[in-house]
């Protein structure tokens, strides 16, 4: 038989070792209770949007401006022509020879053929208005015939001041000073046709690209 004394003190014991386990139980029943240990999903939202039609957020709540637009190509300098003079024209001396550029504001004022069968000539100029006062004019005449037989005979024919070689759509020709006013160019169209323009001092500037509008189908 066992002492009594023992089986007290084993009975006691079994008792506090079931209180200790009853407390373990309890704490890691709190745990798992409390959510601790588990892994939670994280979850993915949608990226911020960006504005594109307004000012962008920069740090500390702000706004920045938004970006200036572009500014417009720059006009390159000397490569705009006015409508009045890129509008072409035909401007008609004879049935073989005709221009298709005139200074803007200029009509047929007079010309007529050359009798008999020796060319053509006009006269162009304002109508009415400022510019038939201030004497703008632009003359043209085609020339046939034994006078215009080469490029030496027709360039004795027209006596010019200051005279200096120039070209006419790849033909040689002179310009100068026409004794009775203006500045004129000459030249040679072909063999058997010599041609001249004259324009007004105030349309000095336009003689060179009156010149080079001629046309005159054989030859050309």
């Amino acid at each position: 038989m066992m002492p009594e004394g023992g089986t007290s003190g084993q009975a006691l014991r079994a008792m506090l070792a079931f209180l200790a386990l009853g407390a373990t139980a309890s704490i890691i029943y709190g745990l798992f209770s409390s959510g601790f240990g588990r892994v939670h999903p994280v979850s993915v939202g949608a990226p911020p949007l960006v504005r594109t039609d307004g000012p962008s957020p920069v740090a500390g709540g702000a706004t920045a401006p938004a970006p200036a637009p572009a500014p417009a190509p720059a006009p390159v300098r000397g490569a705009t022509v006015t409508a009045s003079t890129a509008v072409p024209r035909i401007a008609v001396v004879s049935n073989d020879f005709w221009l298709t550029y005139l200074p803007a504001g200029l009509d047929r004022a007079d010309g007529g053929a050359i009798e008999p069968d020796q060319g053509a000539w006009a006269r162009f100029a304002p109508r009415t208005g400022p510019g038939a006062t201030h004497g703008r004019y632009v003359e043209v005449r085609v020339e046939h015939g034994p006078v215009a037989a080469d490029w030496l005979t027709y360039q004795r024919r027209i006596s010019l001041r200051t005279p200096r070689d120039s070209t006419v759509r790849g033909r040689p020709a002179l310009v100068g000073r026409y004794p009775g006013g203006g500045l004129m160019i000459v030249w040679l169209e072909r063999a058997g046709t010599g041609a001249w323009i004259r324009v007004s001092e105030s349309l000095s500037d336009e003689l060179l690209r009156v010149a080079a509008s001629v046309r005159a189908p054989v030859g050309d």
